[in-house]
């Protein structure tokens, strides 16, 4: 499918591993011009290299922190007028409430709600002057099905998942549309990190756990990244351009719901 994309530019949060640099090398394949944005330089490196290298593509790094007011100026410094921005930071640790501070719920509200607020809000009106504008949260299957240990991620994300449910109704009009991929279990350093964290505190062994957790996903795995980065290059599409608004579960099946 042709996605009528080519010349754009897109800046990617998150985008020196996983989820981010699948989205990344997605749209880099579809002749967009991509900057990813991440805060370590050596991996941020390397996975721009990489992209330039398997999609032939115009591919930038930027050393940026998505949660700092100096990251987020850095990347539209270095990307200062995207016509598609991907937002995405990695989840807070599991834990029990009881031992979370003020200072750890703002850091979280800092990575997975205001930091991507305050890009959109510096994004939005230059992409409706320009009358194009795609806007992607990558966030979690934890805004539909939380998992208790995950709070900090389960408040932080749906603060994001419902601001945006307005904003999205208003800036349809200007052709921008905003919304949210909710992965579930993937196969990144993030879901690896995760799965060794529940180990040590459950006292339990982390490949066995690996596996156990992926056996119980219907689809019988876990997700590939680059499925991901197939959906939000399609979302940032030509073709998407009367989907707003919607917050799209990637789960394998493993939501019960109906709705």
């Amino acid at each position: 499918m042709e996605l009528g994309l080519q010349g754009r530019r897109a800046l990617v949060f998150g985008g020196s591993k996983g989820l981010g640099l699948a989205c990344g090398r997605r749209l880099a394949e579809a002749g967009v011009e991509v900057w990813l944005a991440a805060r370590t330089d050596s991996t941020l490196q390397a996975a721009a290299n990489a992209l330039r290298v398997q999609t032939a593509g115009k591919v930038h790094a930027v050393v940026a922190d998505i949660r700092l007011e100096t990251g987020r100026a850095a990347a539209l410094a270095a990307c200062p007028a995207p016509d598609i921005l991907v937002t995405n930071a990695d989840g807070a640790s599991p834990g029990d409430f009881r031992e979370w501070d003020r200072q750890d719920w703002l850091n979280a509200l800092d990575a997975m709600m205001l930091g991507p607020i305050e890009l959109i809000r510096q994004c939005l009106d230059p992409m409706a002057a320009r009358g194009f504008g795609r806007i992607i949260n990558i966030v979690s299957r934890s805004v539909k099905a939380p998992q208790a240990e995950l709070g900090l991620s389960n408040g932080a994300r749906a603060g994001l998942v419902g601001f945006v449910a307005g904003l999205s109704r208003q800036a349809i009009r200007h052709n921008i549309t905003i919304n949210n991929i909710l992965p579930g279990m993937f196969a990144t350093d993030a879901q690896r990190r995760h799965v060794q964290a529940l180990a040590e505190r459950e006292g339990l062994d982390a490949p066995a756990l690996w596996a156990q957790r992926a056996a119980e996903v219907p689809a019988g795995r876990f997700g590939d990244p680059d499925e991901v980065g197939a959906l939000c290059a399609f979302l940032a599409s030509l073709q998407a351009s009367y989907l707003t608004g919607q917050s799209i579960l990637m789960d394998g099946g493993a939501y019960p719901g109906t709705y």
